[in-house]
């Protein structure tokens, strides 16, 4: 395995996790948590129930991924030029995407319309349906989520020829939280409230961070090929 899919595979990793802790991705999060601990008098369902909502949201974005992914490489223009010109469309890219992040880019737009009603039948129907309430819930892009997984991980999924590892590692990221979370919850319920005090700080920071770095980083693949400059 080279050091630049391993490097990859981290990215695609930390984007599902900072997808997972953005303000509206939270929000279903959370919902999905007060559904996975309802019951916390049995540790191992919570803990069961949080891994089939995050195998759900990896299931979702694997599928969808891999359908884009070789989309794009099995058109044989479409994959000769994004092989040759990807440097050049990931800098803009990346550009765009760091300021979404920062909130330079303003965007407005859901598709969490059904998130409610699968959440009330969720709650009824028991602990196999946390799967596909993780597969709706991955669905549910608004503007940070869209941004990074169409932005961000789709590109670095076709530049690495990767159908399923990255979208799979994207979707468990966007998980991990939940898990933990039920994790916490099934040790230690009191001490939940100050975890996701800190998450919400943690999460502002991280997207500060990532999104300098994103325009950093699509500053510097714009002018080595597209402008040329010797950097």
């Amino acid at each position: 395995m080279s050091e630049g899919f391993i490097l990859a595979a981290a990215t695609a990793l930390w984007l599902g996790v900072l997808t997972s802790i953005s303000p509206c991705p939270l929000a279903t999060n959370i919902a999905a948590i007060s559904f996975i601990v309802r019951d916390t008098t049995r540790p191992r369902r919570v803990l069961f129930t949080g891994v089939l909502y995050t195998l759900g949201r990896m299931f979702a974005y694997l599928i969808l991924g891999a359908l884009l992914v070789a989309s794009l490489l099995s058109i044989p223009e479409v994959s000769n030029a994004l092989q040759t010109h990807m440097n050049k469309i990931l800098g803009p890219v990346l550009i765009l995407v760091g300021m979404v992040l920062l909130g330079l880019l303003p965007l407005r737009f859901s598709t969490a319309c059904g998130a409610g009603r699968l959440e009330r039948w969720a709650q009824s129907a028991g602990m196999w349906s946390s799967l596909p309430l993780g597969m709706v819930f991955a669905l549910a892009f608004c503007p940070v989520s869209a941004a990074l997984f169409f932005g961000s991980l789709i590109p670095l999924a076709v530049s690495t020829r990767s159908h399923f590892a990255l979208p799979s590692l994207f979707g468990i990221g966007t998980g991990l939280p939940v898990f933990v979370f039920a994790v916490v919850i099934a040790l230690s319920a009191q001490s939940v409230g100050r975890a996701f005090k800190k998450l919400t700080q943690v999460e502002k920071w991280a997207r500060w961070v990532t999104g300098a770095i994103f325009i950093a980083v699509g500053i510097y693949l714009s002018l080595v090929h597209i402008f040329g400059v010797p950097v």
